[in-house]
């Protein structure tokens, strides 16, 4: 009995103690996963790159990126949602996790605030409106008059994206024409079909645009921040079109599913600070309009919620039009 009482007691001591150290070993301790819920080469698959690189050295642990596209983002983001609290899978979230549920609350399978904590707000970007040049046409005025009288289309990089919206509320909505919406599977078969001619119109993220003005494939009409971008310093925007209501950004953040440790969140969102302000992640990510942002996790979780106020109030504009 004293020999199996003894045997007893080594096994639980082993897995008392290896419970123990495993509770309390150091974060990360193996490879964390960001998972982009859009295709590659996109505004969001682009920022998370750029700052993965420079987290796998701050962290002192391998940063992953995975890509899992689909559904207007909501594949992706519903992976990180289901996955397990421990900080090794995280969500580099744009605009799309709020704009999602907002349009289709009723088919959407997530909360943005209730299955989420917020790391970090790292960026913001604007959204251009860009024609084809064999449209013949250097300013957004001259685009609503050959609209009335040509059929057009536009693209984007999905259904039910912030782009798609806010060239619905423009072309649908403002301008009272019918543009028929033609959604790509991401942001570079959208500009493919552009500059190929399948499409005349884009709106979307300037991600890997610049290159097409510059050989006069493209034309951008405007951009929907309040302060021109430095790659298309002669494009308007929508302030200077006299449509201040258009004035929308593209976010990008990063988002851990509810319940993961506070410890650990702050550990994540420090290391994304530090990433945000080193001079070669500023360089690469300026390089595509990217504005940095950064913050505190609470500052992003108070900035989720006004988001949530704000696309509430689009989604009942958008509801009112016939969208494509």
């Amino acid at each position: 009995m004293s020999k199996f009482l003894n045997s007893f007691l080594s096994i639980f001591l082993l897995f008392s103690t290896n419970s123990f150290s495993q509770s309390n070993v150091p974060y990360p301790n193996k490879p964390i996963r960001i998972i982009v819920p859009f295709a590659a080469g996109g505004a969001g698959d682009t920022a998370a790159r750029v700052l993965s690189q420079k987290l796998s050295t701050i962290l002192n642990q391998s940063v992953l990126i995975e890509n899992r596209p689909g559904a207007g983002a909501q594949i992706g983001t519903q992976f990180v949602a289901s996955s397990a609290p421990d900080g090794y899978t995280i969500l580099a979230g744009s605009s799309a996790i709020v704009v999602n549920p907002a349009l289709n609350a009723t088919t959407a399978t997530y909360h943005p605030e209730k299955d989420f904590t917020p790391i970090v707000i790292g960026a913001t970007q604007p959204m251009v409106i860009v024609v084809n040049q064999a449209l013949g046409i250097k300013n957004f005025n001259q685009l609503k008059e050959i609209a009335i009288k040509q059929k057009l289309s536009f693209a984007s990089a999905g259904a039910g994206t912030q782009p798609h919206v806010a060239c619905e509320r423009i072309f649908n909505g403002l301008w009272k024409l019918n543009i028929p919406h033609i959604p790509y599977k991401g942001i570079s078969p959208a500009i493919t079909g552009l500059v190929g001619g399948e499409v005349p119109i884009y709106c979307g993220a300037p991600v890997g645009i610049t290159q097409f003005v510059k050989q006069g494939k493209l034309q951008v009409l405007l951009v929907t921040s309040d302060a021109r971008v430095a790659n298309f310093p002669d494009t308007p925007t929508v302030i200077e079109l006299g449509l201040p209501e258009m004035k929308d950004d593209i976010w990008q953040g990063f988002f851990a599913p509810a319940k993961t440790p506070l410890a650990i969140i702050q550990k994540l969102n420090q290391a994304l600070n530090q990433a945000l302000k080193s001079p070669e992640v500023i360089e690469k990510l300026e390089q595509n309009d990217f504005v940095m942002l950064g913050g505190t996790p609470k500052q992003a979780s108070d900035f989720i919620s006004s988001e949530v106020v704000r696309w509430g109030k689009i989604a009942n504009e958008v509801s009112a039009l016939p969208m494509q």
